[in-house]
Protein backbone atom coordinates (compact mmCIF):
# COMPACT_ATOMS: atom_id res chain seq x y z
CA UNK A 1 0.00 0.00 0.00
CA UNK A 2 1.16 3.46 0.54
CA UNK A 3 -0.38 4.88 -2.49
CA UNK A 4 -0.84 8.11 -2.87
CA UNK A 5 -4.43 8.71 -3.89
CA UNK A 6 -4.70 12.83 -2.64
CA UNK A 7 -8.00 14.43 -4.65
CA UNK A 8 -8.95 10.85 -6.16
CA UNK A 9 -12.71 11.08 -6.98
CA UNK A 10 -14.08 8.13 -5.37
CA UNK A 11 -17.63 8.62 -4.68
CA UNK A 12 -19.75 5.36 -3.81
CA UNK A 13 -16.69 3.56 -4.65
CA UNK A 14 -16.68 -0.26 -3.11
CA UNK A 15 -13.94 -0.56 -1.40
CA UNK A 16 -15.23 -3.26 0.60
CA UNK A 17 -11.80 -5.20 2.67
CA UNK A 18 -9.27 -2.89 0.79
CA UNK A 19 -5.99 -2.31 2.05
CA UNK A 20 -4.75 1.39 1.80
CA UNK A 21 -2.51 0.96 4.84
CA UNK A 22 0.08 4.38 4.71
CA UNK A 23 -2.20 5.60 2.04
CA UNK A 24 -2.26 9.01 1.77
CA UNK A 25 -5.83 10.34 0.79
CA UNK A 26 -5.66 14.07 1.58
CA UNK A 27 -8.66 15.95 -0.19
CA UNK A 28 -10.10 13.09 -1.44
CA UNK A 29 -14.10 12.40 -2.17
CA UNK A 30 -15.34 9.26 -0.52
CA UNK A 31 -18.65 10.46 0.01
CA UNK A 32 -20.94 7.36 0.21
CA UNK A 33 -17.98 5.02 -0.24
CA UNK A 34 -18.20 1.29 1.08
CA UNK A 35 -15.12 0.75 3.22
CA UNK A 36 -16.61 -1.95 5.50
CA UNK A 37 -13.83 -3.49 6.94
CA UNK A 38 -11.23 -1.75 5.32
CA UNK A 39 -7.94 -1.38 6.78
CA UNK A 40 -6.31 2.33 6.97
CA UNK A 41 -3.71 1.77 9.74
CA UNK A 42 -1.86 5.18 9.38
CA UNK A 43 -3.90 6.38 6.26
CA UNK A 44 -3.49 10.39 5.92
CA UNK A 45 -7.87 11.36 5.13
CA UNK A 46 -6.81 15.12 5.71
CA UNK A 47 -9.27 17.17 4.26
CA UNK A 48 -10.74 14.21 2.97
CA UNK A 49 -15.08 14.58 2.65
CA UNK A 50 -15.99 10.74 3.86
CA UNK A 51 -19.86 12.39 3.62
CA UNK A 52 -22.12 8.94 4.27
CA UNK A 53 -19.83 6.94 4.03
CA UNK A 54 -19.55 3.15 5.49
CA UNK A 55 -16.32 2.69 7.67
CA UNK A 56 -18.08 0.02 9.91
CA UNK A 57 -15.82 -2.54 11.18
CA UNK A 58 -12.74 -0.93 9.51
CA UNK A 59 -8.99 -0.95 11.14
CA UNK A 60 -8.01 3.11 12.02
CA UNK A 61 -5.38 2.49 14.00
CA UNK A 62 -2.82 5.85 13.69
CA UNK A 63 -5.00 7.11 10.74
CA UNK A 64 -5.05 11.26 10.59
CA UNK A 65 -8.30 13.04 10.61
CA UNK A 66 -7.53 16.36 10.35
CA UNK A 67 -10.83 18.78 9.27
CA UNK A 68 -11.88 15.38 7.39
CA UNK A 69 -15.71 15.70 6.67
CA UNK A 70 -17.65 12.80 8.26
CA UNK A 71 -20.91 14.53 7.65
CA UNK A 72 -23.65 11.20 8.45
CA UNK A 73 -20.79 8.72 8.05
CA UNK A 74 -20.62 5.14 9.42
CA UNK A 75 -17.55 4.41 11.97
CA UNK A 76 -19.06 1.58 14.19
CA UNK A 77 -17.05 -1.17 15.64
CA UNK A 78 -13.63 0.20 14.20
CA UNK A 79 -10.02 -0.32 15.30
CA UNK A 80 -9.10 3.35 16.46
CA UNK A 81 -6.01 3.01 18.61
CA UNK A 82 -3.64 5.99 18.30
CA UNK A 83 -6.20 7.81 15.80
CA UNK A 84 -5.61 11.50 14.91
CA UNK A 85 -9.36 13.31 14.87
CA UNK A 86 -8.85 17.05 14.60
CA UNK A 87 -11.13 19.91 13.47
CA UNK A 88 -14.26 17.37 12.72
CA UNK A 89 -17.66 17.82 13.33
CA UNK A 90 -18.79 14.54 14.66
CA UNK A 91 -22.01 15.41 15.74
CA UNK A 92 -24.13 13.67 13.21
CA UNK A 93 -21.63 10.74 12.60
CA UNK A 94 -23.04 7.18 13.57
CA UNK A 95 -20.16 6.26 16.24
CA UNK A 96 -20.36 2.78 18.81
CA UNK A 97 -18.33 0.42 19.57
CA UNK A 98 -14.75 1.85 18.74
CA UNK A 99 -12.30 -0.03 20.00
CA UNK A 100 -9.16 1.52 21.62
CA UNK A 101 -6.80 -1.40 22.84
CA UNK A 102 -5.38 -4.22 21.23
CA UNK A 103 -8.15 -7.04 21.96
CA UNK A 104 -4.82 -9.77 21.20
CA UNK A 105 -3.18 -8.67 23.90
CA UNK A 106 -3.03 -9.72 27.95
CA UNK A 107 -5.26 -6.26 28.64
CA UNK A 108 -9.21 -6.42 27.64
CA UNK A 109 -10.10 -4.54 25.18
CA UNK A 110 -11.95 -1.17 25.71
CA UNK A 111 -14.64 0.32 23.50
CA UNK A 112 -16.36 3.70 23.17
CA UNK A 113 -18.99 5.35 21.19
CA UNK A 114 -17.42 8.55 20.55
CA UNK A 115 -14.45 9.34 18.39
CA UNK A 116 -13.07 12.37 20.21
CA UNK A 117 -13.53 10.33 23.74
CA UNK A 118 -11.74 7.28 21.86
CA UNK A 119 -8.60 9.25 21.21
CA UNK A 120 -8.50 11.12 24.92
CA UNK A 121 -8.41 7.50 26.01
CA UNK A 122 -6.01 6.18 24.09
CA UNK A 123 -3.45 9.59 24.86
CA UNK A 124 -4.22 8.70 28.50
CA UNK A 125 -3.44 5.05 28.71
CA UNK A 126 -0.60 5.51 26.40
CA UNK A 127 1.04 8.70 27.08
CA UNK A 128 2.84 9.38 30.82
CA UNK A 129 3.02 13.35 30.48
CA UNK A 130 -1.06 13.27 29.58
CA UNK A 131 -1.60 11.09 32.60
CA UNK A 132 0.56 13.53 35.13
CA UNK A 133 -1.75 16.71 33.55
CA UNK A 134 -4.53 15.44 33.92
CA UNK A 135 -3.30 14.45 37.73
CA UNK A 136 -2.71 18.39 38.25
CA UNK A 137 -5.76 19.25 36.85
CA UNK A 138 -7.75 16.79 38.78
CA UNK A 139 -5.62 17.61 41.90
CA UNK A 140 -3.52 20.07 42.29
CA UNK A 141 -4.75 23.45 39.89
CA UNK A 142 -5.46 26.52 41.95
CA UNK A 143 -7.46 29.59 40.04
CA UNK A 144 -6.14 33.13 41.07
CA UNK A 145 -8.77 35.47 40.74
CA UNK A 146 -8.28 39.46 41.33
CA UNK A 147 -7.07 42.58 39.90
CA UNK A 148 -3.37 42.92 40.16
CA UNK A 149 -2.13 46.11 38.67
CA UNK A 150 1.64 46.60 38.47
CA UNK A 151 1.36 48.03 42.36
CA UNK A 152 0.33 45.03 43.30
CA UNK A 153 2.14 42.59 41.46
CA UNK A 154 4.06 41.47 44.78
CA UNK A 155 0.65 40.09 46.41
CA UNK A 156 0.50 37.88 43.04
CA UNK A 157 3.70 36.59 43.26
CA UNK A 158 3.31 35.72 46.96
CA UNK A 159 0.41 34.02 46.12
CA UNK A 160 1.96 31.98 43.98
CA UNK A 161 5.23 31.05 45.27
CA UNK A 162 3.13 30.26 48.92
CA UNK A 163 0.96 27.81 46.14
CA UNK A 164 3.83 26.03 44.57
CA UNK A 165 5.82 25.81 47.91
CA UNK A 166 2.57 23.35 49.00
CA UNK A 167 2.62 21.26 45.74
CA UNK A 168 -0.56 22.91 43.89
CA UNK A 169 -0.42 24.32 40.54
CA UNK A 170 -1.69 28.10 40.44
CA UNK A 171 -3.63 29.61 37.24
CA UNK A 172 -3.54 32.94 37.42
CA UNK A 173 -7.08 35.38 35.83
CA UNK A 174 -6.15 39.14 36.17
CA UNK A 175 -8.86 41.71 35.57
CA UNK A 176 -6.13 44.05 35.53
CA UNK A 177 -4.71 42.81 32.04
CA UNK A 178 -6.51 44.40 28.67
CA UNK A 179 -9.40 43.10 27.74
CA UNK A 180 -10.83 41.35 30.24
CA UNK A 181 -14.17 42.80 30.28
CA UNK A 182 -16.62 40.12 29.97
CA UNK A 183 -14.97 36.51 30.84
CA UNK A 184 -17.87 34.80 32.30
CA UNK A 185 -17.06 31.86 30.25
CA UNK A 186 -13.92 31.64 30.54
CA UNK A 187 -14.47 32.22 34.27
CA UNK A 188 -16.43 29.09 34.25
CA UNK A 189 -14.03 26.65 32.38
CA UNK A 190 -11.27 27.67 34.63
CA UNK A 191 -13.06 26.84 37.52
CA UNK A 192 -14.48 23.54 36.30
CA UNK A 193 -9.97 22.44 36.52
CA UNK A 194 -9.91 24.28 39.78
CA UNK A 195 -9.30 22.52 43.05
CA UNK A 196 -10.44 25.84 45.12
CA UNK A 197 -9.86 29.23 44.00
CA UNK A 198 -8.34 32.23 45.91
CA UNK A 199 -10.36 35.93 45.01
CA UNK A 200 -8.88 38.88 46.12
CA UNK A 201 -11.22 41.62 47.14
CA UNK A 202 -8.51 44.29 47.68
CA UNK A 203 -9.70 45.92 44.06
CA UNK A 204 -12.92 44.45 43.52
CA UNK A 205 -13.46 45.49 39.77
CA UNK A 206 -15.23 42.61 38.38
CA UNK A 207 -15.06 40.08 41.47
CA UNK A 208 -18.78 40.31 42.34
CA UNK A 209 -19.52 38.94 39.03
CA UNK A 210 -17.02 36.27 38.96
CA UNK A 211 -18.48 35.11 42.18
CA UNK A 212 -21.97 35.31 40.83
CA UNK A 213 -21.08 32.98 37.61
CA UNK A 214 -18.96 30.76 40.14
CA UNK A 215 -20.35 29.80 43.31
CA UNK A 216 -24.38 28.97 42.39
CA UNK A 217 -22.89 26.79 39.91
CA UNK A 218 -19.96 25.03 41.07
CA UNK A 219 -19.03 23.56 44.47
CA UNK A 220 -15.34 24.03 44.62
CA UNK A 221 -14.28 26.19 47.46
CA UNK A 222 -13.78 29.96 46.87
CA UNK A 223 -11.56 31.72 49.69
CA UNK A 224 -11.43 35.53 49.50
CA UNK A 225 -8.23 37.49 50.66
CA UNK A 226 -8.41 40.83 51.42
CA UNK A 227 -5.57 43.86 52.17
CA UNK A 228 -5.57 45.12 55.93
CA UNK A 229 -7.65 48.06 56.40
CA UNK A 230 -9.66 47.34 52.81
CA UNK A 231 -13.48 46.80 52.57
CA UNK A 232 -14.87 43.97 50.75
CA UNK A 233 -17.39 45.40 48.11
CA UNK A 234 -20.95 46.01 48.93
CA UNK A 235 -22.52 43.32 47.01
CA UNK A 236 -20.57 40.60 48.51
CA UNK A 237 -22.61 40.53 51.08
CA UNK A 238 -25.04 38.73 48.33
CA UNK A 239 -22.55 35.50 48.39
CA UNK A 240 -22.19 34.82 52.09
CA UNK A 241 -24.57 32.23 51.77
CA UNK A 242 -23.30 30.07 50.01
CA UNK A 243 -21.90 27.20 51.89
CA UNK A 244 -18.50 27.13 49.19
CA UNK A 245 -17.89 30.69 50.29
CA UNK A 246 -14.71 30.16 53.42
CA UNK A 247 -14.38 33.52 55.55
CA UNK A 248 -12.47 36.20 54.37
CA UNK A 249 -8.41 35.95 54.96
CA UNK A 250 -7.28 39.28 55.69
CA UNK A 251 -3.25 39.89 55.23
CA UNK A 252 -1.27 43.19 55.81
CA UNK A 253 1.43 42.83 53.20
CA UNK A 254 2.67 40.13 50.78
CA UNK A 255 5.07 38.82 53.57
CA UNK A 256 2.05 37.82 55.49
CA UNK A 257 0.37 36.81 52.96
CA UNK A 258 2.82 33.93 52.53
CA UNK A 259 3.46 32.99 55.84
CA UNK A 260 -0.32 32.69 56.86
CA UNK A 261 -1.98 31.16 53.72
CA UNK A 262 -0.89 27.45 54.71
CA UNK A 263 -2.54 27.94 58.17
CA UNK A 264 -5.44 30.55 57.03
CA UNK A 265 -6.27 29.46 53.19
CA UNK A 266 -4.66 26.37 52.43
CA UNK A 267 -5.99 24.54 55.77
CA UNK A 268 -9.34 25.57 55.82
CA UNK A 269 -10.32 24.93 51.86
CA UNK A 270 -8.69 21.40 52.13
CA UNK A 271 -10.96 20.93 55.05
CA UNK A 272 -14.21 21.49 53.20
CA UNK A 273 -13.51 19.35 50.45
CA UNK A 274 -15.84 16.55 50.27
CA UNK A 275 -14.98 13.69 47.88
CA UNK A 276 -17.62 13.57 44.64
CA UNK A 277 -19.59 16.83 45.40
CA UNK A 278 -18.42 19.27 42.62
CA UNK A 279 -20.95 19.83 40.22
CA UNK A 280 -20.66 22.28 37.07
Amino acid sequence: SGADLSGAYLKDANLIDATLNDATLRGADLRGAILRKATLIDADLRGADLSGADLSGADLRFAIFIQTHLHKATLTNCRVDGIAIWDVDVAEVAQSGLVIADPSSKQPSIAVDNLKMAQFIYLFLNNKEIREVIDTITSKVVLIVGRFTSERKAVLEALKEALRTHNYAPILFNFAEPGSGDCTETVRTLARLARFIIVDLTEPSSIPQTLQTILPTFTVPVHPVLFEGKREDALFADFKTYPYLLPIHHYTDPAHLLASLQEHVIAPVEHSIKPGTREG
